[in-house]
């Protein structure tokens, strides 16, 4: 029987966060198998030398990637619930490629294939169409190079950035700015670059300001982002799972942990994880020596998928949470320091958007989009239609996007802010629309013909109701720390755990916190790299003022 499976007492005392732990004897349980526990398995290996037979990394679904995940085919269509944006300040996420082989040459890290791959002058981003005006007969490519903010609003958005997050509390972006500020150009493209909504926190939207002040120049362009080669889950996610494979890491697919228990009268300390183990219910037992890291929370938990005739089913918004979630509450009730999952999981009118993928087997639409904005494909970036009442954006990636992907077949991804809204075209909200009509309403906004393009495109919907909980106004203690107060071997990872002055929506959160998460618990003499800080530099301090005044 497996050794996380067997019955019996704990063996071992507990060891304080910060005291070295044997790394021969150390059990290791990761709950969750997205880009958070994949990264502290491999930390855990080449970092803590945790065999990683010890390493046990326990996922609900079938597959791994969390979040980070792509499916589908040619022939139905592919499916993509959301796309992150990579730049060099990513500091940890790229220390973490460079320790992984490529799947494509053996020769190289993935960290070396991306940068190879962002070298090639046809790769590079720099979006000639970054905001769309409809128009009445033609769709319009707007002037970016200003920013369209006034005064006050500019003394609004450096009051905010010197202010401190105590004094912010659980303040919205809307109540520190007025109503015109959110017709700006400035915030449809930062707003549709993150995913802010007026209404999510303010706390959030200074940290962006600060994290991302590297941005500022060029976000009418995106210069300096970098792409990876597919998609994210083909171009990182799969090295990660070959390279933990290929060491021997214990992968236990649908398995769903339902609790975790603490040990009465010792500080935070697991004993028990509780799980279904492809629908057998089973207890490990975990010895206080041991460690333990969760997931909390899902940004795409409970989301639904539609298909080019018929829209994602409903949103039952009552008694909504999801495994992951549940977990969380059942955790929380157990302890004060472990955060506050109701605040994320139950405002899903504040946290929902929908995303479509477009897979084509005809050209004729990316070669209308490439003659309008003069970007081949995977050359431009977010393309945000400005007048849409949906605040659709897309984004052509270079093809294939998928490792699989035909060479006759092509795909675009895209998402929109206000699903709720009647279209502009299509006189309906989106969240009952099919597939198809989200295309006909794509197509509207650029003025090209319904026909032949929809008799060659398949568009899958995907509704996700918590996509951008992680921005939720909240106060201090919602997000547990990675290590919480009290804790002997317990750790949490994950976009919904609190790391100061770091931003979430980004892979680099999730990695962040894992390398925390096994440096802290195995008591190493090791710090992630320094958040990388834009306004220390003059260079990106004195470009982000000259941009902010146009």
């Amino acid at each position: 029987m497996p050794h996380f499976l067997k019955n019996g007492h704990p063996r071992r005392t507990p060891r304080n966060p910060g005291e070295n732990r044997n790394p021969q004897e150390t059990q290791a349980y990761l709950v969750g198998g997205g880009i958070g526990s994949l990264a502290a398995a491999v930390h855990l290996i080449q970092d803590a030398k945790v065999p990683p037979k010890n390493i046990h990394v326990l996922e609900a679904l079938p597959v791994l990637g969390g979040s980070m995940d792509c499916t589908g085919n040619p022939s139905e269509g592919y499916i993509l619930r959301g796309g992150r944006m990579l730049n060099n300040s990513y500091l940890c996420t790229y220390d973490l490629l460079a320790r992984i082989p490529s799947l494509t040459d053996s020769k190289k890290t993935v960290m070396q294939e991306i940068k190879d791959f962002n070298a090639i002058p046809g790769n590079q981003t720099h979006s000639n169409a970054r905001l769309i005006a409809t128009g009445e007969k033609e769709a319009e490519v707007l002037d970016t190079s200003k920013m369209g903010l006034d005064n006050q609003e500019r003394i609004n958005l450096l009051k905010l950035t010197m202010e401190s997050e105590k004094n912010v509390g659980k303040k919205r972006i809307d109540e520190l700015f007025p109503e015109t500020f959110f017709k700006t150009k400035f915030w449809y493209m930062w707003a549709t670059m993150f995913s802010f909504q007026p209404w999510h926190s303010a706390v959030e939207f200074r940290r962006h300001l600060h994290r991302f002040l590297h941005e500022f120049a060029h976000i009418n362009t995106l210069e300096g982002v970098n792409k990876t080669p597919y998609n994210q889950h083909d171009s990182i996610i799969s090295p990660i799972i070959k390279y933990l494979q290929d060491q021997g890491v214990d992968f236990r697919y649908k398995t769903r942990v339902t609790d975790i228990d603490f040990i009465e009268g010792i500080p935070m300390t697991v004993n028990e994880i509780h799980m279904i183990e492809d629908g057998t219910p089973m207890t490990a037992q975990v010895d206080p020596a041991d460690i333990v890291m969760v997931t909390l929370g899902s940004m795409t938990a409970c989301s639904t998928v539609g298909t080019n005739l018929t829209p994602p089913s409903k949103i039952l918004e009552e008694g909504l949470q999801g495994g992951s979630w549940d977990l969380w509450k059942k955790m929380a009730a157990k302890n004060d320091n472990l955060g506050n999952p109701t605040n994320f999981s139950s405002r899903i009118q504040e946290s929902k958007w929908e995303a479509f993928t477009v897979t084509l087997n005809d050209p004729e639409l990316l070669r209308r989009i490439e003659g309008f904005t003069h970007n081949e494909p995977g050359t431009g970036a977010l393309m945000t239609f400005k007048d849409s009442n949906w605040l659709m954006s897309i984004m052509v990636p270079r093809q294939p996007h998928f490792i699989d992907q035909p060479k006759d077949i092509e795909v675009l991804w895209g998402y929109s802010l206000f699903p709720d809204k009647q279209g502009n075209f299509v006189k309906k909200p989106m969240t009952e629309c099919s597939g198809k009509e989200i295309m006909e309403e794509l197509l509207g906004h650029l003025h090209f013909p319904l026909h032949p393009i929809l008799e060659h495109s398949i568009t899958i919907p995907c509704m996700m109701p918590f996509i951008t909980s992680q921005f939720l106004t909240r106060q201090w203690g919602d997000r547990p720390l990675v290590i919480p107060e009290g804790s002997t071997n317990l750790a949490l990872v994950g976009q919904f755990v609190e790391i100061p002055e770091d931003t979430v929506f980004t892979i680099e959160y999730s990695v962040r916190g894992a390398q925390m998460a096994v440096y802290g618990l195995m008591g190493l003499d090791k710090k992630p790299k320094p958040i990388y800080k834009g306004e220390y530099h003059i260079g990106v301090l004195t470009d982000a003022m000259m941009k902010i005044m146009t």
